[in-house]
């Protein structure tokens, strides 16, 4: 299975690593894999793209690239640069900097040298290689724009370089990097199975509605290509050709459920993990202490907790809601309670017992303890809230957790259509109905308030506070508020926490964190400077 072999061993990559520094012979030795032999093994071309899907992204840049929008605080941020990053206390230095770029572009040198070497192999099946090509082609395009979304302007590797080359290369415009993009996911919808046609051990292989999705959402992070944002939706909601997807029973199942979670009609793209075998453990730092935690180190913001409207469809703020801020979770949409655990959650154990989770400082019934309480000192949350969202029953000792983490949903399609329409000034009952009405209905709304087509309401705001309470905790709102262009707006000014402090500065919300958004320097990432002292024609962005 794929996810049983998602990395490259340490012996193959230095023989891989080896067969490119050899001399070409004649002859090739019969005891190690050369340059000219390596390929020749298909064991060896699977390891080697079983290392592009280890190398996509991780599970850091999905969880606390939320700390670095409105939705989030990371209180221990030096390893992410979250912290840094969302307070504009930064310089070009920052860690986080360089280690993405590098991520990106090993990543990349990966793809290029798979694709350059993969046609040496004579055994594999023509219409396996092209399949393999094309999602190598993906996972480049994927890197690229990644790239492009935080630099802009960045080196366009189409084929692997030497190190000399590296040393001398320049930064391509970023229309250039985003037509090779869209190019490369062309390619591979061409050559992609739709994802019915893989065999069930290949279950979390790229497919043709990945790469349409993510054709999707690079079309609508430049927010002039609406149309085309349209059309390609409409590729996968129009028909099963690219793929049978929809919307799962129960929103929390996607994320916490072990067998939905991997094997379900909504995840398009996703990291692949085993129990066991292949994990991830930053749920420790997320959840409730008195739930196994050992801290938090990402918390919920009280901008976020807000977002989420009433049942009856209306925003907290609006005249007629129903809202008591002394409940906060009465009559609100059910993914605050899937997503985020407040004062007094009924937090449910592995096991099925259940316990309160008594925050409010004071709060805590005897003889339960006060560990889960909010306290400018100690491990507990500084915000007032914690995480429920990826809470996974069955993990291991440490959180550490086999679900599969959603880089792309079908969900994200529909929100996607949803977005493009309202733009291109096309949302009608219709769209609305096979949109927004069918995420709210999964979710669980009932009220007609919340279901039927809003009318003359403000649909942008609408759709835009959709997206955000439906992928919340998926590491997209800061490209969101960055391609809207509100970072400046949302960024700036104070994160608030729960209602826990003093009733005369901003009505008792916690001011946890000073947030600083520089419109003229910070919608694009500095190019960390190791990388330009290495290579002169390394150009910085504006104003660093």
């Amino acid at each position: 299975m794929l996810h049983k072999k998602i990395y490259f061993t340490i012996a193959t990559m230095a023989l891989l690593t080896l067969s490119f520094s050899c001399k070409k012979l004649d002859l090739a030795p019969t005891d190690r894999f050369t340059e000219l032999t390596f390929w020749q093994s298909n064991e060896n071309v699977n390891n080697a793209l079983n290392n592009i899907y280890g190398g996509i992204y991780n599970s850091s840049y999905v969880f606390y690239n939320e700390a670095m929008s409105d939705n989030a605080f990371n209180k221990l941020g030096v390893n992410t640069g979250a912290d840094a990053i969302a307070s504009g206390n930064f310089t070009s230095s920052l860690p986080r900097f360089q280690n993405e770029w590098a991520f990106y572009y090993g990543g990349i040198k990966s793809c290029n040298i798979f694709l350059e070497n993969i046609d040496k192999n004579t055994s594999l099946n023509a219409t396996v290689k092209e399949r393999m090509k094309a999602e190598a082609r993906f996972v480049r395009a994927w890197h690229h724009f990644n790239l492009m979304k935080w630099w802009g302007d960045v080196p366009l590797l189409k084929k692997d370089i030497t190190g000399d080359e590296a040393k001398t290369i320049a930064r391509s415009s970023k229309a250039d990097v985003l037509a090779f993009v869209l190019a490369e996911l062309d390619a591979a919808v061409v050559a992609l199975p739709a994802k019915e046609q893989y065999a069930v051990t290949d279950n979390g292989r790229i497919t043709r509605g990945a790469a349409l999705a993510l054709k999707a959402r690079v079309l609508l992070y430049e927010g002039n290509k609406m149309a085309d944002v349209a059309t390609t939706c409409e590729q996968l909601i129009n028909g099963t050709t690219n793929g049978d997807y929809k919307l799962v029973a129960n929103y929390s199942d996607l994320f916490s459920d072990r067998v939905i979670n991997k094997t379900n009609s909504e995840s398009i793209f996703s990291l692949q993990y085993l129990p066991n075998l292949r994990t991830w453990g930053d749920y420790i730092d997320f959840a409730p202490i008195s739930a196994g935690a050992r801290t938090n180190n990402l918390a919920p913001s009280q901008e976020l907790v807000n977002a989420y409207i009433m049942t009856n469809g209306k925003a907290i703020t609006d005249a007629g809601s129903g809202y008591d801020e002394t409940n906060l979770s009465a009559n609100r949409d059910p993914r605050l309670t899937a997503t985020i655990v407040y004062d007094k959650y009924n937090w449910v154990n592995p096991d099925n017992t259940t316990q309160i989770i008594y925050i409010k400082p004071g709060s805590t019934v005897a003889p339960a303890s006060n560990t889960n309480e909010y306290s400018t000192a100690g491990q507990g949350t500084a915000t007032g809230y914690y995480w429920r969202k990826y809470f996974d029953p069955n993990a291991v000792a440490g959180f550490n957790s086999g679900t599969n983490i959603h880089l792309i949903r079908y969900a994200e399609v529909l929100l996607d259509y949803a977005e493009a329409k309202q733009s291109l000034g096309q949302m009608t009952v219709a769209v609305w109905d096979k949109t927004i009405k069918l995420i709210r209905q999964r979710a669980g709304f009932t009220d007609a308030g919340a279901l039927e087509f809003p009318g003359t309401a403000n649909m942008t705001n609408i759709i835009r506070n959709e997206r955000r309470c439906e992928l919340a905790m998926e590491g997209l709102r800061i490209d969101d508020i960055r391609r809207w262009k509100i970072a400046e707006i949302v960024l700036n000014g104070w994160l608030h926490g729960a209602k826990y402090g003093d009733v005369s500065v901003d009505n008792g919300y916690l001011r946890v964190q000073q947030r600083t958004f520089n419109a003229t320097r910070h919608y694009l990432w500095p190019v960390p400077p190791s990388e330009r002292a290495l290579n002169a024609n390394l150009t910085q962005n504006a104003n660093y």
